[in-house]
């Protein structure tokens, strides 16, 4: 009986522990979309005055807010690629290399990942100074790889060394060339992988502020305009845009989820 009593105890302390963290990471996001949708402006939902839309329509006359959206795009079209690909390279380099060598290396390129954003994005503008180079979009391209590399690196590696080396043996023995091993088998396999990599890498390049606003210079993104506007006094176009994220992002999750119930 006592056990049994311990064990409702225990439930209980999880639920409640559950239900605060829940509450922690999701009850500012619901504040800032209710301000959305408030007339007032500063943002508030204390001071409630009228239920409106009209945040939503201004979003289409920030002019600067859509062009640092333009330029997020353009990161990220440049920022997926590279990552994936290098981090596909060096993820193969790495699971066929055995040894010290193969540490050392490792532990070499995981090391961009350990620093801190602010150090990266100032190493980058101090380095491509001395070319000649300002800070602009192709210095946060670099700077952003330079560490989001990594990510796609230890996905692509955990993916390989479930591999089953005993096929790409087979398919050489039959004559196989190392571009069709790659294309036919190693791809393949590797596909699933390769697609959560660049949609995480399109996540981290597109929210990253820490390593952007230090090696963009006069330039902005979406998230850099978004924090220097939250430092003063704005209007909840900011929180209407914020709304619009987070339905899109729920529509996406939505649709997954209904697809992979209906593919089993």
């Amino acid at each position: 009986m006592k056990a049994v009593e311990a064990i409702a105890k225990g439930d209980l302390l999880l639920n409640v522990f559950i239900g605060m963290f829940v509450m922690f990471m999701f009850l500012p996001l619901v504040l800032m979309m209710l301000a959305a949708f408030n007339s007032v402006s500063p943002p508030s939902v204390t001071d409630w005055q009228e239920l409106t839309l009209a945040w939503f329509p201004r979003l289409l006359e920030e002019d600067r807010l859509i062009g640092c959206l333009r330029n997020s795009f353009r990161i990220v079209m440049f920022v997926v690629p590279a990552s994936v690909l290098l981090g596909l390279s060096a993820a193969i380099l790495l699971t066929r290399l055995e040894g010290r060598v193969g540490n050392l290396l490792y532990a070499f390129l995981i090391s961009p990942m350990l620093m801190p954003g602010i150090v990266l994005g100032i190493a980058t503008i101090v380095f491509w100074r001395n070319f000649g180079v300002g800070a602009d979009l192709y210095t946060t391209i670099l700077a952003q790889t330079t560490f989001i590399a990594s990510f796609p690196m230890l996905i692509i590696m955990a993916r390989l060394q479930r591999q089953d080396r005993f096929q790409e043996e087979a398919a050489l023995d039959l004559g196989a060339s190392p571009f069709f091993l790659f294309r036919r088998v190693t791809l393949p396999f590797l596909l699933p992988a390769i697609l959560t990599s660049a949609a995480l890498v399109f996540l981290m390049s597109f929210e990253n502020y820490n390593t952007t606003v230090f090696s963009i210079g006069g330039s902005c993104t979406l998230t850099t305009e978004i924090a220097a506007q939250a430092r003063k006094e704005h209007t909840p176009v900011i929180n209407a845009l914020g709304v619009v994220f987070v339905t899109v992002t729920v529509i996406f999750s939505v649709i997954y989820t209904l697809r992979k119930q209906w593919e089993k």
